[in-house]
C-alpha cells in the first residue's frame, strides 16, 4: 500500500505539473493561473478532514478534494458513535467509502479518532460494568476498528483531547472508569492491532496555552520514556488571525523538540474571534488571513523533513466549517470559500511552501 501511495502520488505529481506548464496567461500583464493541487506545492502530504456525505452527493466538492489533496482524514466516520453504533456491532460502511475514494486517487489516510470524551453512542454513555469490563470495552473497540483497517490507514489520531485547559487530565468518561494510564495503554492497544500503523496523540491549544502545551508534552514524552508506542503529535491549531506568528512557530518548535512526527492536523484561521455578527469578508481581512497561513506554513515547513507529516485542514471549504454553527458567527476560516473556489489564503499557503 505504501509503494503503491508514493507510485500513485508521483504520477499525479507529474500530471498535475504537465497541467501547470499548459496553463496559459489570461491576460497581458497577468500571471499564469495556477492549476496545480495545494498538494504538488509541497513535499510533505496536504489534507483536509472529508465529510463523506458531501463526498457522495456534491460533484464540486469531490472534485476539489480529488485535485487539491493527497491526504485525507474522516471527519466523523471513524469515531465511535460511527463505527460501533451498539455494543459490538461495528459498522464501518461510510469510513469504507472514504478509504476506497483514497485509494483510487493515491491518497493517505490518517484515521482520526479511536479514544474521545464526546462522539461517543449512547451505550457507552450508560455502561454498566467493573473496570475490567470497562477495559476489555475500550480494548475490543480499538482494535477491531484498527485490525478493520489494517493495511489501508497509514496512522491513526489514537487519543482526542485528554488534556484540560488548566493542564490536567479531562475528567472525562474513560479517566473516570480507567485511571490516568488509560492513554498509554490505548497506544498499546492499538499498536498491538497493526504493528506498522503510525500512532498520534491529538489535541488544540498549542499555540494559544503555554500551560496546555507543557502538559501535552509531559504526557508525550512521558509516554515515549516509558517505552508506550507512539510515533506523533497532532497538533489541531484552529487558530485565528490574532494568534501572533511568533507563539504559533514557537509551538510548533517545541512540539518538534520530542523528536516525533509533527502532525498540524486540524488547520483553520478564523477571523472573526470578536463574535462580530455584522462582520463581512473584505480585501483586507483575506489579505490579513493569507500572511497567517503563509507564516504558518513556513514555520512548519522549516521542520526537518523526517518530522514533517503533513498538514491537514479541518474541513474543506468556508460552508462546511464547523466554526460558524458552534460559535454562532459569521466566519470563514478555510481557503475555499463557500462555492468552493481558492482564496488568497490559498495563495498564502502556497507562498508558505516556497
Amino acid at each position: 500500500m505504501k509503494i503503491y501511495f508514493k507510485l500513485a502520488v508521483c504520477c499525479t505529481f507529474l500530471l498535475a505539473c504537465s497541467k501547470k506548464e499548459q496553463a496559459g496567461t489570461p491576460a497581458t500583464g497577468e500571471p499564469p493561473i495556477d492549476t496545480t493541487g495545494l498538494y504538488a506545492h509541497a513535499h510533505f502530504p496536504m489534507g483536509a478532514s472529508i465529510n463523506t456525505n458531501l463526498l457522495r452527493n456534491n460533484a464540486v466538492y469531490t472534485a476539489l478534494v480529488a485535485k487539491e489533496f493527497n491526504s485525507v482524514t474522516p471527519e466523523n466516520v471513524m469515531k465511535m458513535d460511527a463505527t460501533e453504533p451498539t455494543q459490538g456491532n461495528f459498522n464501518f460502511g461510510e469510513a469504507d467509502y472514504l478509504v476506497s475514494f483514497a485509494q483510487q486517487h493515491g491518497m493517505r489516510v490518517h484515521g482520526h479518532a479511536l479514544v474521545w470524551y464526546q462522539a461517543l453512542p449512547g451505550w457507552v454513555t450508560s455502561f454498566n460494568g467493573d473496570s475490567t469490563a470497562w477495559e476489555n470495552m475500550l480494548k475490543t473497540h480499538i482494535q477491531t476498528e484498527v485490525a478493520h483497517f489494517k493495511g489501508k490507514v497509514v496512522s491513526w489520531d489514537v487519543v482526542n483531547e485528554a488534556i484540560d485547559e488548566d493542564g490536567t487530565l479531562r475528567n472525562n468518561i474513560w479517566l473516570q472508569h480507567l485511571g490516568p494510564d488509560y492513554v498509554a495503554r490505548s497506544f498499546q492497544y492499538a499498536r498491538q492491532a497493526d504493528p506498522d500503523v503510525l500512532l498520534f496523540y491529538n489535541d488544540y491549544g498549542h499555540e494559544y496555552s503555554a500551560v496546555k502545551r507543557a502538559a501535552i508534552l509531559s504526557l508525550v514524552t512521558g509516554m515515549k520514556n516509558r517505552g508506550i508506542p507512539i510515533d506523533g503529535i497532532g497538533m489541531q491549531m484552529h487558530t485565528n488571525t490574532t494568534v501572533p506568528d511568533n507563539a504559533i512557530a514557537a509551538a510548533i518548535t517545541a512540539v518538534a523538540n520530542t523528536g516525533l512526527k509533527v502532525h498540524i492536523s486540524e488547520l483553520d484561521i478564523a477571523v472573526n474571534p470578536g463574535n462580530d455578527q455584522n462582520m463581512t469578508f473584505t480585501p483586507a481581512i483575506a489579505t490579513a488571513q493569507s500572511q497567517k497561513y503563509q507564516n504558518l506554513v513556513k514555520a512548519y515547513n522549516a521542520l526537518p523533513a523526517a518530522q514533517q507529516f503533513g498538514i491537514t485542514t479541518w474541513d474543506v471549504g468556508d460552508a462546511d466549517s464547523w466554526i460558524p454553527p458552534f460559535y454562532h458567527r459569521p466566519d470563514w476560516p478555510l481557503p475555499f470559500d463557500a462555492s468552493y473556489k481558492r482564496k488568497d489564503a490559498w495563495q498564502g499557503i502556497v507562498n508558505g511552501l516556497k
